[in-house]
């Protein structure tokens, strides 16, 4: 039996042997240097901006796509485009990443949550009816680690109660739901193109929509300028509050580099993923994502569950979890949570307090009372407890990586006696 790293054994993944994303080419290179042949730096007629914009709308199957400096950006977008704005709520997963409920609150609207499914770990269907009220002025699913949200469930509810739907497809390039991508299926949508996402400029976004209303409204927003309160008004007779989110040319030249190679990076995450997905399968303790079969993900994120009863261990997960990820990071085998609690259980949501003086739950237009107590979102609490992110399933790293984290995992599983001593000194 061999000794475990953190006891002083050999690792099982070299120092130096995993490779960082994204993949950077000659090609990328030459692409963002282009950008000072042409001597346009910004702008939102600049060429690489409405080239990606066909590109990528295109791509989707979608009328329009506005490129943006973030996802954060295109989300906003994305709900004010709608006319979400004081007073109103939107529906959104408990278990997502902050800057989703934190658009809406930049509207001085009102974030409510519902838990999430089991098995999925996004949106839960059979909840959302229940969170809607006639102050309910969208619903937000989150295609969260690039797993689709259940919009064949989810889109007919908001159709139901003329509610539209707004994608969060930051983490979900290219996911599809029986063959349709998500972005192309909601009212309005936004990508992300942070460092880390499957398609990565460093950082930008995308919003997209078949709406011609809210293209025109985000474009104005975009480009800084006055937005019109009504639809009687044009940009210029109104004075309303518009967003410098105007992209630059550097970034989406990067993207659009490497956009051409997304379908077969996200192919390579595809299939690192099932892989791992087949040999946790036969090692105790720990199990791979599960993948509905109307669905197909992106794996922008690998999600393990941790099961210490597997090993015949009588401690709770999230220690048993806390053991294993210190045992296994000894060993090269790297592991992240950024989120450790639910979105509503932060001090805003607690206090009602987003940015002073009680708003936006104080304001006038609000009618409604939110509730935010963390014992309405148990799927949530119990996901963040018992599960992680496998690190680097993702080129240019391949099958071998895989298969030395898998030696690293059955190393460590068969000796369950060492984590357990992790785990109490812990």
């Amino acid at each position: 039996m061999k000794t475990l790293a953190i006891f002083g054994g050999e690792k099982t993944v070299p120092d130096g042997y995993i490779k960082t994303w994204p993949p950077l080419t000659q090609a990328d290179r030459d692409a963002v240097l282009s950008v000072f042949d042409s001597n346009v730096l910004h702008g939102i007629a600049a060429p690489q901006c409405k080239a990606f914009q066909e590109e990528f709308a295109e791509f989707l199957g979608v009328k329009h796509c506005l490129v943006v400096n973030s996802g954060t950006s295109a989300l906003h977008m994305a709900i004010t485009s709608l006319g979400i704005g004081p007073g109103d709520e939107v529906i959104l997963p408990a278990f997502t990443y902050w800057s989703s409920a934190a658009i809406v609150l930049h509207q001085n609207a009102i974030p409510v949550f519902v838990d999430i499914d089991k098995d999925t770990f996004s949106l839960n269907p059979d909840l959302l009816e229940a969170a809607i009220t006639p102050r309910t002025k969208a619903i937000l699913p989150v295609h969260i680690h690039g797993m689709p949200a259940d919009l064949e469930r989810i889109i007919p509810i908001a159709k139901k109660h003329g509610i539209p739907v707004v994608g969060d497809c930051c983490q979900a390039h290219g996911a599809s739901i029986n063959g349709k991508y998500v972005g192309s299926m909601e009212t309005t949508a936004g990508f992300s193109c942070n460092r880390s996402k499957n398609l990565s400029g460093g950082e930008g976004g995308m919003f997209v929509t078949n709406s011609e209303d809210a293209y025109q409204f985000a474009s104005w927003m975009r480009d800084f300028r006055e937005v019109p309160i009504n639809a009687e008004s044009t940009p210029h007779t109104l004075a309303a509050l518009g967003w410098n989110y105007r992209p630059h040319e550097f970034v989406t030249a990067l993207i659009r580099s490497q956009f051409k190679h997304l379908p077969e990076n996200n192919a390579r995450r595809y299939e690192m993923a099932h892989y791992m997905t087949d040999k946790l399968a036969n090692i105790p303790g720990l199990k791979g994502p599960f993948e509905p079969a109307d669905r197909k993900p992106v794996y922008f994120s690998y999600i393990v569950d941790f099961r210490p009863q597997e090993l015949g261990l009588d401690i709770p997960a999230p220690k048993f979890k806390a053991a294993m990820i210190k045992i296994l990071r000894a060993e090269g085998i790297g592991f992240g949570q950024w989120q450790g609690r639910p979105v509503p259980s932060m001090e805003i949501f607690q206090h009602h307090d987003a940015y002073g003086k009680g708003c936006p739950w104080n304001c006038a237009h609000y009618k409604g009372f939110a509730n935010y107590n963390p014992s309405q979102y148990p799927v949530t609490q119990e996901f963040i407890a018992n599960h992680s992110y496998l690190s680097s399933l993702y080129p240019p790293n391949n099958l071998d990586l895989v298969d030395l984290y898998v030696q690293g995992f059955q190393k460590v599983v068969s000796q369950p006696e060492k984590i357990l001593e992790v785990a109490n000194s812990l």
